[in-house]
């Protein structure tokens, strides 16, 4: 009986043992020394659309385990979480969503969430917005310059729901849909390679908080992609210097950032979303323009009908042309290595036609 007990008690202690052993995802305050307890398991990550997908591709590899919320395909405009990727985000370590409005529905997952030790990151924190006013976008309409927004560039589920940021000159505040009303920030601040580049840094940050231990292979990770950022930078600027016009008739008003950090002008079919339908109105206005300036490209994305971009071509005789806001990417580019820097670099060959 001593011995089969000695035995019983035996094979517990070694159980109990393995298992305390086991490294783990941490959790809020589950740190050694100041570092994660961070072992072969990957921390889950979940981004909601393709850019912050691509971002922290990059950036985390092979130490994350990602997934993209906004499906290969699907318009990120009007797509709504499903009741099924609600229930893995309790499971979740990181959330990473674009923000000023850009995912209506942020506000309200995160408020139904249950997990509180996951790590919310809105990427576009602390970054300059433009305002959107119509057709163009100019250097006045910038929050003032070199102001960033002072709060933290991560922060617990639990302190998204509870904590007041100060916001900057032009009134934009975190976490606060009051503040963040659709339309009046431009949202698509991926597509300057700069602004693009902060975003990763956002990022990078994040998953450093989570993932102490890995804090050098993000950093290296990060640096090598914001180079490439640099590149597509010195390459846009370069290119696109030498111009016959300054306006781009795009489907619409994703590009914003772009034009304005290279000197163009952007003139929009329809408005922030491209379910908003332009007035006859505004047709004959951007009909006009295009008369007016030599403008021979029309462009659509893949993504969207081109039916309106077709009835201004066949209207002005111009040629349509394809410009990809990279909000959302098809199954069959991501499946044939497009990224976002390959995607840029196809927008940047569009636009030089255009503009020559």
């Amino acid at each position: 009986m001593k011995r089969a007990f000695s035995l019983v008690l035996l094979v517990l202690l070694l159980f109990v043992s393995a298992c305390s052993s086991q490294d783990t995802i941490p959790q809020s305050g589950d740190t050694v020394e100041g570092e994660a307890k961070i072992g072969e398991a990957k921390i889950k990550v979940y981004t909601s659309i393709y850019p912050m997908y691509d971002f922290a591709k990059k950036i985390g590899k092979d130490k994350i385990d990602l997934e993209l919320m906004v499906p290969p395909g699907a318009e990120p405009h009007d797509w709504e979480p499903t009741a099924k990727l609600m229930a893995e985000l309790e499971n979740a370590h990181v959330l990473i969503y674009n923000g000023v409005q850009m995912e209506m529905w942020v506000d309200k997952v995160i408020g139904s969430l249950s997990n509180k030790d996951l790590i919310v990151v809105e990427a576009s924190h602390g970054i300059d917005l433009l305002k959107y006013e119509g057709h163009h976008h100019h250097d006045e309409e910038h929050c003032h310059e070199g102001h960033k927004h002072e709060h933290h560039e991560a922060h617990s589920h639990g302190e998204h729901e509870h904590e007041h940021h100060e916001g900057c000159g032009c009134g934009h505040s975190h976490g606060h849909e009051e503040d963040h009303k659709h339309g009046e920030y431009d949202p698509h601040l991926w597509l300057d390679p700069i602004r693009a580049m902060e975003q990763a840094r956002n990022i990078k940050n994040a998953l450093i908080e989570v993932d102490e231990k890995n804090k050098d292979f993000y950093e290296t990770n990060f640096n090598e992609f914001a180079n490439s950022l640099q590149e597509l930078d010195q390459k846009f600027s370069k290119e696109l210097k030498e111009r016959n016009i300054d306006e781009i008739v795009v489907a619409h008003a994703a590009f914003g950032y772009l034009t304005d950090r290279y000197g163009l002008k952007q003139i929009a079919i329809s408005g922030l979303t491209p379910q908003e339908e332009p007035s006859s109105a505004k047709m004959a206005e951007i009909t006009e323009l295009v008369n007016e300036h030599g403008i021979k490209y029309i462009f659509y994305e893949t993504l969207t009908s081109p039916k309106l971009a077709q009835v201004l071509a066949e209207e002005t005789g111009a040629s349509t042309a394809v410009l990809n806001p990279i909000e959302g990417v098809a199954r069959e580019d991501m499946d044939s290595g497009k990224d976002y820097i390959s995607i840029m670099e196809e927008n940047l060959q569009s636009i030089k036609e255009a503009i020559n």
